[in-house]
């Protein structure tokens, strides 16, 4: 028999869509994403983009504390090593994700390890074919599967992720670590000029890293970098290495010129890189109606409907402006209460 709900994706959208669905008997089943190498590599590992993260300052109901307790009276046993590893100062991004993971199965939702990689839209029931092989069908599907946040390739860049590198300001901008001290951020674009104008507000200075001589954000937003008096920006340069150390992380950047052979270093406190994200629709294309830059578009206004319908959008995946923690679960939530009235108005 089809599933009445299948949700692709195991971040904030899709957690938070399973809950809902869950509670309203729709049974869902949830393909949270297979642990490959592949998808190490890529950033498309179960549980989303939040479990690379560490510190969650900013997700409503968890100030900072020790959570220790609860992580052993909430999550399953088989999870309690969280418990353990918990600094005491709050939530973290994989923390956060195990208890909405927990949340959902408590509820009945059914967690396959797997990715899709294939599905045809082209009649009813859906059919969703996964990594394995495996074929299921279902009468509504919710699409969660983020995107990814596109990073310069460095091996020194990897190194200190999360111990200084981050691709949110928003997130990660108010932490401790980046208070006062000098950041780097690295872009042209619109989003990095927003990036350095936020963290100017916590920086001592913020040097904005552009490998050209003129930003590619439009007029206004150019202006506002050039005259912010904490905005440095550094043109025609690029960021040959991060540096810093095992214990401490980032404390500075190796900068390359790219018009001429010089290179010099500049101290730094955290590096944010503002170059752009990847929405992980390619398994989509040609099934789904998507934006330029290959979101998928949302065909109802304040609705999560897609171009078939039946199968709703929630999270990253169609969200190139805000990418939060919070308005991904938010929208997860929509698209749940979108498909339970969408299968009552069709009698399934």
């Amino acid at each position: 028999m089809p599933e009445h709900v299948v949700i692709v994706g195991s971040g904030p959208a899709g957690w938070t869509a399973a809950i809902y669905a869950a509670r309203a008997n729709l049974s869902p089943v949830v393909f949270e994403g297979a642990v490959t190498e592949e998808n190490r590599q890529n950033g498309t590992m179960p549980l989303g983009q939040l479990a690379l993260t560490t510190e969650v300052e900013n997700f409503p109901g968890f100030p900072a504390g020790d959570l220790s307790a609860y992580f052993k009276t909430s999550l399953a046993e088989e999870h309690h090593y969280l418990a353990d590893m918990h600094k005491k100062e709050g939530v973290s991004g994989p923390e956060l994700m195990h208890l909405m993971r927990q949340q959902a199965t408590n509820f009945g939702t059914k967690v396959i390890t797997d990715d899709i990689v294939e599905v045809d839209f082209s009649s009813r029931p859906f059919k969703l074919t996964s990594s394995q092989g495996e074929t299921v069908e279902a009468h509504a599907v919710i699409i969660a599967t983020g995107a990814k946040a596109n990073y310069l390739g460095l091996d020194s860049e990897e190194m200190y992720k999360n111990r200084g590198v981050s691709a949110c300001a928003v997130c990660d901008g108010a932490l401790p670590r980046f208070r006062n001290k000098p950041l780097i951020v690295v872009g042209g674009g619109d989003s990095a000029v927003e990036e350095a104008d936020y963290l100017s507000k916590y920086a001592s200075m913020v040097h904005l890293i552009h490998r050209r001589d003129t930003l590619r954000a439009s007029k206004i937003m150019a202006d506002r970098a050039e005259k912010n008096p904490k905005i440095t920006i550094e043109w025609n340069s690029e960021v040959e290495e991060v540096l810093g150390t095992e214990n401490d992380g980032v404390n500075g950047v190796r900068l390359k010129s790219t018009v001429d052979d010089s290179t010099r270093e500049l101290e730094a406190g955290g590096m944010f890189v503002a170059i752009g994200h990847t929405p992980n629709t390619r398994f989509l294309e040609g099934k789904l109606e998507m934006t330029d830059k290959n979101y998928l578009k949302w065909t109802v206004p304040f609705r999560t409907n897609t171009s078939v319908e039946g199968v709703f959008a929630a999270g990253d995946v169609s969200d190139d402006y805000y990418r939060q923690a919070i308005t991904a679960a938010g929208t997860g939530c929509m698209a749940a209460l979108d498909a339970e009235r969408w299968l009552a108005k069709e009698g399934l």
